[in-house]
């Protein structure tokens, strides 16, 4: 009776364990899935890369735990077999993957290769059932926000004006590509980028440049309007009365670019970069991966102030507009 009790809290030892794996992957990939996925125009394509990159190590952990509930030692010998697996994937960092990654594979192997949690069906129902709650409820409110982005579909260049900052934000192209690059190269591509930003000139033409941190700040927005933001350099912190989102008319939807480079450095290594939901943190300038772009910025001719308000009544017209009324 006493081994029969010692299999049986191992056996729910090990659900429990492997269930909170779960959990915790249900719910870093939903987050994940909604603030750097979500971006294709097709819905069934979101879907898929929700499933395929952000949610897989849920559903990976969901199923090899309810295979170690019904078939102990199979399951037993898979997590161990995955702790082999992450022994030579990660022998790069091997004291950190040793106690964080392999001896917690191997440690549930063991467990459920011993232990025998009864009654099996509520075991296995708490294992399929804790992760699809907890995507729910950390899924819910992003998946609403997402389904409501403000998204104009002009990828044109914008006069964007409001909370004390009037720029010129650069048209869909290499002054605003769809695609990653380090610091120094975006720094170069609004340096070389011509004046219509559809094209980069062999000689610099110093039109263009990177918005500053407090420009990009003020310039953030939420539903069509003005997010009211403000840096404080002090605390490189930022506030905002609404909280901005990858809308339009600064950001485009279906991109996969959600952070963006700032002229504002650091140090010599470092520069800060700025999220869609606005926050700002610093990086290192060679860091360039495909999710952090940028967008080149520009001053507006500076016509009549009064001209420029009567003739674009709005926020965030496109310069073809200003074109029509003679102020570009």
């Amino acid at each position: 009776m006493r081994r029969l009790d010692g299999r049986l809290i191992a056996g729910w030892m090990a659900v429990a364990l492997s269930t909170a794996i779960a959990c915790f992957w249900a719910y870093w990939g939903i987050i994940e899935n909604f603030h750097e996925g979500w971006y294709f125009a097709s819905w069934l394509s979101n879907v898929g890369l929700m499933f395929a990159q952000y949610l897989s190590p849920m559903l990976v952990f969901v199923a090899v735990t309810l295979v170690s509930i019904f078939w102990p030692r199979l399951g037993g010998s898979l997590y161990i077999l995955f702790a082999i697996l992450a022994a030579g994937f990660f022998r790069a960092f091997s004291n950190a993957a040793t106690f964080l990654i392999i001896m917690p594979l191997i440690g549930l192997g063991a467990l459920y290769w011993y232990g025998r949690p009864q009654p099996r069906k509520i075991a296995a129902a708490l294992a399929v059932g804790l992760p699809l709650l907890t995507l729910i409820i950390f899924g819910a409110e992003p998946a609403i926000r997402v389904s409501q982005r403000h998204d104009d579909g002009d990828r044109q260049a914008r006069l964007v004006t409001g909370n004390g900052v009037e720029l010129v934000w650069a048209p869909d192209g290499p002054g605003w590509p769809q695609s990653g690059a380090d610091w120094f190269t975006a720094q170069q591509a609004c340096q070389y980028l011509s004046d219509d930003g559809f094209g980069l000139s062999s000689t610099p033409q110093d039109i263009w440049r990177l918005p500053t941190v407090d420009e990009a700040v003020r310039s953030m927005t939420r539903y069509g309007r003005n997010s009211e933001g403000v840096w404080n350099p002090e605390t490189a912190k930022t506030t905002y009365e609404i909280k901005p989102d990858k809308e339009s008319p600064l950001w485009n939807v279906h991109s996969q670019v959600i952070y963006w480079w700032t002229a504002t450095e650091v140090n010599e290594g470092h520069a800060y970069i700025i999220v869609y939901d606005g926050k700002v943190w610093p990086r290192s300038k060679q860091f360039g991966p495909g999710y952090l772009g940028f967008r080149c910025v520009k001053s507006p001719v500076q016509s009549s102030r009064i001209q420029v308000q009567s003739c674009s009544s709005g926020y965030g017209k496109s310069v073809h507009r200003f074109q029509e009324c003679g102020l570009l």
